[in-house]
C-alpha cells in the first residue's frame, strides 16, 4: 500500500498507508489527517482538498484537467504552480512516498 506523507500548514508531519486507488483526499479524511476538508466528497465541487505537492512527486501525476484547473482558481489559498486537488489523485504504486502540503485555510 502506498504511503503519503501530508504536512500541515504548522509543519506537522503524518504519514499515512493510502489503498490504491484511493484519492490523496479520501486518505486524508479516512485517516483524520488536519488540513484536508472535503466537504463536496471528492467531486471536485468545492477545492476545500487544495494541496501543494512536493516536486519530486509532480512528475507521476496525470495531467491537470480542465475542471481542476477552473476549481483551483476558487481555492481559499494563493495557488501555487505545484497546487492541485487531492481528491483528483488517485493514488498509484509510483505515489509511494509522496508528500503534499496543506495550505493555512481551505
Amino acid at each position: 500500500m502506498p504511503n503519503i506523507t501530508y504536512i500541515s500548514h504548522t509543519g506537522a508531519s503524518r504519514t499515512v498507508d493510502v489503498l490504491q486507488g484511493d484519492s490523496i483526499m479520501e486518505g486524508a479524511v479516512q485517516n483524520n489527517v488536519d488540513g484536508i476538508v472535503g466537504a463536496c466528497g471528492g467531486n471536485l465541487q468545492c477545492a476545500t482538498c487544495h494541496v501543494y505537492v512536493d516536486a519530486a512527486c509532480l512528475p507521476t501525476l496525470d495531467p491537470m484537467d480542465p475542471d481542476e484547473d477552473s476549481m483551483l482558481e476558487s481555492a481559499a489559498a494563493p495557488r501555487q504552480m505545484n497546487s492541485r486537488l487531492s481528491c483528483q489523485i488517485r493514488v498509484r504504486p509510483e505515489h509511494d512516498g509522496c508528500t503534499v502540503r496543506t495550505p493555512e485555510s481551505q
